[in-house]
Parts: C-alpha cells; structure tokens; sequence
C-alpha cells in the first residue's frame, strides 16, 4: 500500500478540505457512506468504510474496516500522537455522579497546584482556558484534539467523564487510561441500551479494557460495582458509605449549610450535601490518594471544594425560601435529591418540585420520576424538560401515569416551565423549599428542534425579585 500525507480527519463530509481523510460513520440517522463521493469533491483524498462503493474514483485511497467507529478512534489517537499516553488520563463512568466527580477532582487537583484538564457534560477545561461542551463524551476527534491541547499546556492531569453511549460508539477506544471510576447504575437510557443488561454490560466493557498498571475503583454500595470488576487486569479498590471498602465514608452531622464527614477516620467539613455527595467525595478523596497526594492534604482541600453547577446548586430568596437547582433527570436520581431534601428539614416547611422528562428519550421513567416527585414533596408540579421534537403535553401525560390515588391533589400539571417556576415561587413562604429539577446546568430549553435561552437558576431569580417587589 502506498503511503499517502493527510491534513486533516473528519466524519462530517461539510467540514472536508483538500487533502483530508473521510470517515464514514453509520450514524442512528444518517450513514456517511452516503456522502462519500460528495466528501472526494470537496477534496478527501481517503475514505474509511464498511462498505466500499461499486464506483472508486481514481486517486482516491479507500480502506475497509469491520467497524468505522473504532477505526475513527485509533486514527484520531495516532493523528495527535496519542495524548492519552503522555497525560495521566481519569474516567468516570455511572448514571448519576460523572460530572460531579470529574469536576470535583479538577477543583481538587487545581487547588493542590497542578494544571488539569477537564472533559465533562457541563464545560471543558485545558487547565484554566474554558471550552464549551455538546456531549457528555465528545467523539474521538475531539477528545484527543483537547487531550492535545492539553499535553501542549503542560497539564498534569486530566479527569474525563465517560458516558455509556461514548463507550458503546467507540469514542474511547484509542484512550489509555490510568484509571477508571464507577459511582453507579439506574434506569437510563434505555431507549438506546434497549434493556439493563445490556447498559450494564457496556459500562462494565470499560473497565475490562483498563490495562494491568491502571486503577479501577468501584461503589460497592452499588449491587453492580463488584461486577464491574470482573475479569478487569487493573488494580481493584473499592470505596462505600455503607459497607466494608477500602475507601469508607460516614455522615456525622448534615445542615442545608454542608456536611460533617468521616472518611477513613478522619473527620472533615464539606460544603456538599446529601448523601449521594457524601459518596462522591469519598470517590475523589479514593482517586487523589490514588495518584498519589498526601491524606492531610486531600482532606484540607475536600472542605474547601465548592458545588458543582447545576448540582444541588442552592439560593434564598430575601424571603427566606431555598430554591435547589438540580440536574436529577432518572428516578433514582431524583429519589436521592428529594430524600436529602426531606432528612435534613425540619418537617414544618413545604418541599415544592418542579420536575419534567425530556422528549425522544426512555420513556419507561417518565411515570417513575412523577411518582418519586408526587411521593416525596408536599407540592409537585409536572412540566416541559426538553420536549425536542415530542409533544410537550404527551410527555407530561405519560408522566401523570405514575402519580399515585392519594398524591392527585398535590399535583399540578403546567406545560410552560418558566410558568410552573413561577407558580411554585407564589406557592411558597419563609422556610419553604423549592426544587427544580432536570436541567441542572443547561441553560437552554430544546422545541421542536430549536434551542432557546433557558436557565432555571435564572427564572428562580427573576421570580424571587419579582415577588420582593410586590
């Protein structure tokens, strides 16, 4: 085979200059082999298919491989000279919990004085220089084009999230990692993964191809964390609040304020709330010591570490009532938010949910989540999340299938969210707690297609003026 110089790889045939290679994926929409002699017009001097066209062009190299996706990832590795061998790369995989372990560990290792790259839902960080971010895990050009980035900023360490979805569509593959994180495993996206065992099974892959000198630390208070482990080569640690691990955590005292800790017997403060936090934080005091920071001072920096956006991301109004701003978007997520909420009132003040289920996604957990809103608040009200290209009013409709005899009068349904933010804040008074779940961090809202400016933290604002000023 003859060697050829390329400029550039890309899968989306638009983005194709002279001298670039074009990858063509089967996408869930669209397959690329349909655009691959658009692509050679545009100048792609290389195709990479599963299936090769009866019409070659002349000039053109064209390679065919079992599977486009993990071809895409080892080129894109070996493109940027493979980053992921040069940086000390951390993954974190789970349904709830990636972002704000990630985030944390970047927070963590900052304060500790490294530069750090972050590679996150919420944002992506070359050590201080913010990116935005589209997926929870970008595809594989992207990845190892800020993993480069970041080798060229001398960064030290980088903490990644690792979705099932990224997992399953090879985005990873090409990656070495020197450890891997796994918080958990609920009802999500099965509308993707078809059925439990299979998500399970996808998560559980990543870590079956951690190498012998990596880490793989578990929840074993997850049933699925001792599975993740199997047949996994790298170094088994484990962390729990509830059962024997090598990491252990316990929560001594909690207030809206923080929490008051014990890990591995050692006493500290933390801002974070709730248990579910509590369980986060032992992950990242696990992975720190991991890589090899002092005891002391993890435990120093863990009471400084400030809450991640859009994560039980709190506000009072002059008025006296909290508003929590929540990305909880499964049952169990939701389930643990509220339950914190309800261990650490009083009890003489009304919980409020705003909650909603996004459109073209698993629908089995929409009458979950409005059962789990309906149960454990005093006052719940269904609404729009992101419709996408789904009917508002069929989304909450399914949700309504949920909602138990006895919550029916504690529940309201309003389509317009801005509406249902609104109408929570007139219900409330002194020491009433909101919560607005789903969206967390998004500051959009997604109709028919079209993204609009929405922030949740926002219209919470807007309405606790509104309501000091009458």
């Amino acid at each position: 085979m003859t060697n050829i110089e390329i400029n550039n790889i890309v899968f989306d045939s638009r983005k194709v200059e002279k001298g670039t290679v074009f990858i063509a994926q089967k996408g869930s929409n669209v397959d690329g082999h349909l655009f691959i002699n658009k692509a050679i017009e545009l100048g792609a001097i290389a195709v990479i298919c599963e299936d090769l066209l009866e019409d070659k062009k002349q000039g053109v190299t064209y390679v065919q491989v079992p599977c486009v996706n993990s071809a895409l990832a080892i080129m894109a590795a070996n493109f940027y000279s493979n980053p992921s061998k040069k940086l000390p790369l951390v993954g974190v995989t789970g349904t709830n919990g990636k972002t704000t372990i990630a985030s944390l560990l970047y927070q963590l290792f900052k304060k500790a004085g490294y530069k750090v790259g972050l590679l996150s839902t919420v944002k992506i960080m070359v050590d201080e220089i913010e990116f935005k971010a589209t997926h929870t895990t970008p595809d594989s050009i992207t990845i190892n084009y800020y993993l480069d980035k970041m080798i060229h900023a001398d960064v030290d360490y980088c903490f990644m999230e690792v979705s099932s979805h990224g997992i399953h569509q090879k985005r990873t593959a090409g990656l070495t990692f020197i450890g891997g994180v796994f918080t958990n495993l609920s009802h999500d996206h099965l509308d993707y993964h078809e059925t439990f065992a299979a998500y399970r099974d996808v998560k559980k892959s990543f870590f079956d191809s951690l190498s012998k000198s990596a880490f793989a630390l578990t929840n074993l208070d997850d049933k699925n964390g001792n599975f993740m482990l199997q047949n996994t080569k790298a170094k088994k640690k484990t962390y729990a609040l509830t059962t024997i691990a090598d990491y252990k955590a316990k929560i001594l005292e909690k207030q809206f304020s923080g929490t008051l800790l014990k890990i591995n017997e050692t006493e500290v403060w933390t801002k974070l709330i709730g248990q579910f936090n509590a369980s986060n934080l032992v992950a990242i005091f696990a992975v720190a010591e991991l890589l090899g920071l002092e005891k002391l001072e993890i435990l120093t920096i863990i009471s400084q570490l400030e809450n991640v956006s859009g994560r039980f991301e709190s506000i009072i109004s002059e008025g006296g009532v909290t508003a929590i701003i929540d990305y909880a978007h499964t049952p169990d997520a939701l389930m643990n938010v509220l339950e914190t909420i309800n261990d650490i009132r009083k009890g003489s003040e009304k919980l409020i949910a705003v909650v909603g289920c996004g459109g073209d996604r698993d629908k089995a957990k929409r009458p979950k989540i409005a059962h789990i809103a309906s149960q454990l608040s005093d006052q719940s009200i269904l609404t729009s999340d992101n419709p996408r290209t789904e009917n508002p009013q069929t989304i909450i409709d399914e949700m309504e299938m949920g909602i138990a005899s006895e919550n029916y009068k504690k529940t309201l349904s309003i389509l317009d969210r801005r509406q249902a933010i609104k109408t929570a804040c007139k219900f409330s008074e002194r020491g009433d707690i909101i919560l607005i779940a789903g969206k967390g961090h998004e500051n959009y809202q997604e109709i028919n297609g079209v993204r609009s400016h929405f922030d949740d933290l926002e219209e919470v604002k807007i309405c606790f003026n509104q309501l000091k000023n009458n």
